[in-house]
Parts: structure tokens; sequence; C-alpha cells
């Protein structure tokens, strides 16, 4: 898992999301489908290709290893409400993405102070969502609000 982990979002990010003592839960196929600390869900293992998804708690974890602009969608602070309960971030109300950030990556959405808001993953690259005013930039998972 801290292979994945750093293959996906990074070095040393494995490391940063597991501790020595996550549980993983297995699918009836037996492959990991869950990773998670006491009670809450690290990471979900997408089965069709393997990659992880991120819980709220997860995202915590990485955002404070990562230094900004790394993985970072920065919304306007009119839109931080929203995305923190749960609502997609509108590529009109993103001021800042990391430009390494393809589309069906796992990011952070924060407002403009670095304050986590949401998890989710992006439907546009990070340079497409500085240069588009309309549509949907990253498709939230689970917001701060939403734990």
């Amino acid at each position: 898992m801290r292979r994945i982990a750093d293959y996906q979002f990074g070095r040393g990010a494995g490391n940063a999301l597991f501790p020595d003592d996550v549980t993983f839960s297995y699918s009836n196929t037996k492959r990991v489908r869950y990773v998670s600390l006491g009670r809450e869900r690290l990471v979900t293992v997408r089965a069709n290709d393997g990659r992880l998804t991120l819980g709220f708690s997860g995202a915590k974890r990485l955002h404070e290893y990562f230094p900004a602009p790394k993985n970072r969608v920065v919304v306007i602070d009119d839109a931080a409400p929203f995305v923190a309960d749960g609502k997609n971030a509108m590529a009109k109300h993103v001021i800042f993405a990391d430009e390494s950030i393809l589309a069906e990556d796992e990011v952070f959405i924060t407002d403009e102070s670095d304050n986590l808001l949401a998890t989710g993953m992006a439907v546009l690259s990070g340079c497409e969502m500085k240069g588009v005013n309309y549509g949907t930039a990253v498709k939230t998972r689970q917001g701060a609000n939403k734990k």
C-alpha cells in the first residue's frame, strides 16, 4: 500500500498516509478494499485499476505532509462553504491549481488560506482548471463538513 501511495501521490506519501497500526478490509476476492486507522477510513482501493481514493482523514494526512502547492486546487473563499459541504468545485471558482494535476487524479481542495475543504477527483487537468470558466473542475468525494 505504501508503494502504491508513493507512486500515485509522490515520494514519502506512503509513510505519511499509512502508520504501522492501520487495518485492512478485504473484498470477496481477497483483495484489499479499504485501509483504516481506528474507525476512520484513510483510502479505498478502486477495484477496476488499483488506484487509491482518499477519505477525508487520508487527505488530511497527505495535505499536512506535502507543502503547497502539491496536489492542491484552490477555490475562492465564497465557494469554500459549499465545497466543504460536499459540493463539486466548479472551474469558475478555481483561482489556482497545481499544474502537475492530471484528469482523474486525487486532489485536495483548499481555500485561499490552504485550509483543507475537501478531497476529490480532478475532472480537468491543473492547467485546464485555470483556463476554463465553466463546468466542474473537481468532483468532490468528501467535504470537511461531511466527515
